[in-house]
Formats: C-alpha cells, sequence, structure tokens
C-alpha cells in the first residue's frame, strides 16, 4: 500500500557531475548509486533522490523537494556557511526576512540547486 511506501523526488538535472557536486558536497548528502539513467542521492529517513540528466534546464517555479527539518533557522546558517544562497521573497501572502518565511507557526525557506531547481527546507509537521 502506498500508504507505508517511502517516496522520493525526481530532479531534472543538465550537468550531473556539477549537481552531484551541489548535493553531495554542499547539501552533505550520500550518492548511493549511479547508472546512465542518473544519481540516486540518499536523505534521511531512507528517502531518496533521482537525479537524471536533462538536455534543457528545468521550467519548474514551484518547490520539487523539499526537506523537513527540526529547525528551520539552524539549518539555513548551517547551509549558508556552505555556500548555498537562500531566495529573498516578496509576494502577496509569502515574505521572506533573511530569507526565511513564517507563516503562522510554520517557517521555512528555499533557495536553488546547482540546475535551478527549487529545494524547500521546513518545519517538521
Amino acid at each position: 500500500m502506498l500508504s507505508t511506501a517511502r517516496v522520493g523526488a525526481t530532479i531534472p538535472v543538465v550537468d550531473l557531475e556539477r549537481a552531484k557536486a551541489f548535493y553531495v558536497g554542499e547539501l552533505g548528502l550520500k550518492l548511493v548509486s549511479e547508472n546512465p539513467g542518473g544519481a540516486v542521492i540518499e536523505a534521511g529517513g531512507g528517502t531518496t533522490l533521482l537525479l537524471f540528466p536533462r538536455a534543457e534546464a528545468t521550467k519548474a517555479e514551484h518547490t520539487v523537494a523539499g526537506f523537513y527539518v527540526a529547525d528551520v533557522e539552524a539549518e539555513v546558517a548551517e547551509l549558508r556557511a556552505k555556500g548555498v544562497v537562500f531566495e529573498d521573497i516578496d509576494t502577496p501572502g509569502l515574505k521572506t526576512e533573511n530569507g526565511i518565511a513564517h507563516l503562522g507557526p510554520y517557517t521555512a525557506a528555499w533557495f536553488k540547486d546547482s540546475e535551478g531547481n527549487i529545494i524547500g527546507v521546513g518545519d517538521v509537521r
């Protein structure tokens, strides 16, 4: 049943080597396997990201994957120290301050990976 299955995100990348360096080097995730179809990157709890090569950059203007963490502010600070740049957003209903949005009891931040994909960091639910 899907209600007990793990789920993973599939993320398009133009430059697989550059993307692997970003996810492993800057985000600290683990490269699990690689084949002609792409690279599997492992995150917490056995979750995975499949980075698959694509000729053109993504056109997604939404969050393609999100990491749930206990302390968004601490995670943002740690990732910034590694060179990750967080997005500043100022739209109706969503505004970040120092890269972090406070949405009632929920806190979140977003950054772009090496390929322009939008990745989120949010409170554990």
